[in-house]
């Protein structure tokens, strides 16, 4: 049997949303900036899908920027926000993250940090969980921008966007000069109902292939009134955010993607995550030291992250993959990686604990035979390599997995 459960990294492009791409790779050829009628229908198309887009989080179809996907997403947002508020200030803008955040904003923060932007990297609770007084507290003078992604990709740990919201508006109510809002929603869209207008963020990211579209495509939703520096230069494309001819074929995908997930998403999410606590359940009465990682209740329903005691996660993928399952130890775009997961370390696990942890991701497509076969494969390899540890090891595994998830 083969079983992906790695749905956190990419998803399966939905057969309807296949269907709907095909004809913009071959008839349906022509350029959105064209005004004759092969570009005209190309640009109906690319107007519906913005709709579309717009339709799942509650924004209107002008907010809507398509870029790449969700990285250039987060640099757009970021770096349109700070760099060029640095450029206007006799001083150096400061901008709040957090030390959980998806690398495309990690990494842009330290790109802007030794270019002179001031930032502060927030810690998070032993369960993932932003701590928003501590936030209050980090905000400066110079403070511009806050970005504080909305489901963690590893954990699936939800963080309380719209309790950030209201305290950012209550500092600008205060007199404070306006600091915009940003989140990564790349892990929480087509999981969670999303609208901004609750969320009361300004900018948000989004990527088609993690709800089962295209990749290589992705929307910044940006609050009507925003103004973005410009991070490419070239044509006037997309409201003059983002240049580049658009890739209709992609963007039509995206937006069916996200008219399907909008359609039945909360009885849809509620089955899977009912095969999400079914995995943890097993795994918790069938192996001993287990243990869950993040915020139990306050999470997407798609994401288990689990350590287990005396094993190490990279040997246990490799077991599993041989089995036909795929599971991850982190974040994709972490991959290759020999530093331990920067998540899981920012909750205070131990070295031991982050490398004994795997993510299973499922989709709507997943299946209760799935996760029969991969509690039984891996209570088997667990098993297995614990033999061959060393007894020490061994020993400290005695503690049983039901006390550690009800902990």
């Amino acid at each position: 049997m083969l079983v992906y459960l790695d749905n956190s990294a990419t998803t399966s492009t939905a057969p309807d949303v296949v269907a709907a791409m095909l004809p913009y790779f071959s008839e349906q050829m022509g350029n959105a900036q064209s005004v004759h009628s092969f570009g005209q229908r190309a640009k109906a198309a690319l107007e519906k899908s913005r709709k579309q887009v717009a339709a799942l989080i509650g924004a209107a179809p002008t907010e809507i920027v398509f870029v790449s996907g969700g990285t250039e997403a987060d640099n757009l947002a970021i770096r349109g926000i700070a760099e060029p508020s640095r450029e206007r200030s006799s001083r150096n803008s400061h901008i709040i993250t957090t030390g959980i955040e998806h690398p495309a904003v990690l990494a842009t923060a330290r790109a802007l940090e030794a270019q002179g932007v001031g930032v502060t990297y927030l810690p998070v609770s032993r369960g993932c969980l932003v701590d928003v007084a501590q936030l209050a507290r980090a905000i400066r003078e110079d403070t511009v921008l806050v970005s504080v992604m909305h489901a963690n990709n590893e954990t699936g740990t939800i963080q309380p966007i719209e309790e950030i919201s209201k305290v950012l508006g209550e500092v600008h109510g205060a007199g404070h000069a306006r600091i915009y809002f940003h989140t990564d929603a790349v892990q929480s869209i087509g999981k969670l109902p999303v609208d901004v207008q609750s969320l009361g963020v300004d900018m948000l990211s989004m990527s088609a292939h993690k709800i089962h579209g295209p990749k290589g495509i992705g929307a910044l939703y940006v609050r009507k009134g925003v103004r973005l520096g410009k991070i490419l230069f070239g044509g006037h494309h997309e409201r003059d955010r983002r240049p580049g001819t658009e890739n209709i074929p992609a963007i039509v995908g995206f937006g069916m993607a996200c008219e399907m997930a909008g359609t039945g998403l909360e009885a849809r999410m509620s089955r899977v995550g009912d095969l999400r606590d079914y995995l943890e359940a097993q795994l918790s009465d069938r192996i001993p030291g287990v243990r869950r990682n993040g915020e139990p209740l306050a999470r997407v329903p798609n994401v288990s992250n689990l350590s287990f005691e005396g094993v190490d996660g990279e040997s246990l993928l490799i077991a599993l993959d041989l089995k036909g399952v795929a599971v991850s130890t982190g974040s994709a775009c972490s991959s290759g990686s020999l530093e331990p997961s920067h998540v899981l370390t920012a909750l205070g696990l131990s070295r031991e604990e982050v490398r004994g942890s795997l993510r299973f991701s499922f989709s709507q497509y997943t299946t209760r035979e799935e996760i029969d076969y991969v509690v039984s494969a891996l209570t088997e390899i667990v098993a297995r390599l614990r033999e061959m540890a060393p007894d020490d090891d061994a020993n400290d595994v005695q503690n049983t997995s039901a006390q550690i998830m009800r902990s």
